[in-house]
C-alpha cells in the first residue's frame, strides 16, 4: 500500500464518517494529522474538498468527484494485489474481522485456529465489539468483514446468514427446574433473573420474544444486570438466579454438567448470526479464502453433542 493509497483512504474515511474526529479514531491517526493530510490533498487539486461550515463535514462538488474516483482507485489497488497473489499462488496477507461478543468468544476461536492450520501465512486480526460498532467499522472500511448477531439494516451492506443460534434458559443443577426438559416462558417471571446490559444483541432477542408473550422486563424479578455472558454463567452456576444465553456459550458447561439448559414450551428462541460485508468492496485473496472456509465450516457438528 503506497503513500497515495493511504491519502485516499484517509480522504474516503472522512467523507464516509462526515467527521474528522471519527475518522481519526478509525484510522488511528491524531485529528491534526488527518486535517493536515486533507489539506495536502486540497493543495494538490487547488480547491476545497470539504465544507466545514456546519457540525458535520460534507463533500463539496469537487470532493464528490474525487470520492467517486478514490473508491475506484482503491478497488483497483485491491484487485491488482489479488491478481498478483493468485498468479504467484501465495495466499498471504491479513484479514481483519469485526465480531460481536457471543460470536467472537464462542464461535470464532475454533474456526480461526483451524483456518490457520491450512493457511499459516495469513494473519487474522479480530476486533470484538457490539453489533452497532461492528457495522460502523465495516462502513468505514476498517474491517474486511463483520460477524454480528441481531438485526442489521441492509442499506449499504451485503448481509448473509451464517448460522442459526438458539437461546436457551439456564439454571443451576441444584435448581428445582433442573429436572425438567422445558419450561413455559410465562414461568420465568417467578424466579430471580440475570440480564445482559441494554444494547446487547442477546438482550434484544430476549425482549422481542418476551413481547410476543406480553411480558416486559418490568414484569420480571431482575436480580442483576451483567455486562458479559461469562459473568452471567458464573452467577447462575452459583445459584443466584436463572438466565437466557446462547447455546454456543454453554457447550463446556453442559458437557461437565455445571449448568442445566431448558428449552421453551412455546417455541424455540432463535436468531441468526450474520456475515456482513461492504457492497462495493473487492475482497482480497486472503479474505476470499477465509470466506469460503467460513461458509463451509461444519458449525452444526460442534453443537450436535447437546441434541
Amino acid at each position: 500500500m503506497g503513500m497515495e493509497d493511504h491519502k485516499l483512504k484517509v480522504f474516503c474515511t472522512v467523507a464516509e464518517t462526515k467527521s474528522f474526529s471519527k475518522a481519526s479514531e478509525i484510522i488511528h491517526l491524531t485529528q491534526p494529522a488527518v486535517s493536515l493530510l486533507i489539506q495536502a490533498i486540497e493543495e494538490i487539486y487547488e480547491t476545497k474538498l470539504f465544507d466545514r461550515a456546519s457540525n458535520t463535514v460534507t463533500l463539496t462538488p469537487a470532493g464528490e468527484i474525487l470520492y467517486r474516483y478514490a473508491k475506484e482507485i482503491l478497488n483497483l489497488y485491491a484487485a491488482a494485489e489479488k491478481n498478483i497473489g493468485e498468479m504467484t499462488g501465495l495466499v498471504k496477507g491479513s484479514i481483519s474481522i469485526g465480531a460481536s461478543t457471543t460470536i467472537a468468544n464462542y464461535l470464532l476461536p475454533g474456526v480461526i485456529s483451524d483456518f490457520r492450520k491450512t493457511h499459516p501465512k495469513i494473519k487474522v486480526h479480530l476486533l470484538v465489539s457490539n453489533t452497532k460498532r461492528v457495522v460502523e467499522l465495516l462502513n468505514a472500511g476498517n474491517i474486511d468483514i463483520g460477524l454480528v448477531e441481531g438485526d442489521v439494516a441492509r442499506q449499504k451492506m451485503v448481509v448473509e446468514k451464517l448460522v442459526a443460534d438458539e437461546l436457551t434458559l439456564i439454571v443451576s443443577p441444584l435448581h428445582p427446574w433442573a429436572k425438567k426438559k422445558n419450561i413455559s416462558i410465562l414461568e420465568i417471571t417467578k424466579e430471580p433473573f440475570i440480564f445482559r446490559e441494554e444494547g446487547s444483541g442477546t438482550r434484544q432477542v430476549i425482549e422481542k420474544y418476551l413481547g410476543k408473550y406480553r411480558t416486559i422486563p418490568q414484569d420480571m424479578m431482575i436480580s442483576m444486570v451483567l455486562g458479559s455472558t461469562e459473568a452471567i454463567k458464573e452467577s447462575v452456576e452459583s445459584g443466584m438466579g436463572i438466565a437466557i444465553v446462547s447455546r454456543w456459550a454453554i457447550r463446556k458447561e453442559i458437557r461437565y454438567g455445571t449448568l442445566k439448559p431448558l428449552s421453551f414450551k412455546e417455541e424455540k428462541m432463535l436468531r441468526e448470526f450474520s456475515l456482513i460485508s461492504q457492497k462495493s468492496a473487492i475482497p482480497s485473496h486472503a479474505v476470499d479464502e477465509f470466506l469460503s472456509y467460513l461458509k463451509t465450516y461444519p458449525f452444526d457438528r460442534l453443537l450436535s453433542w447437546s441434541e
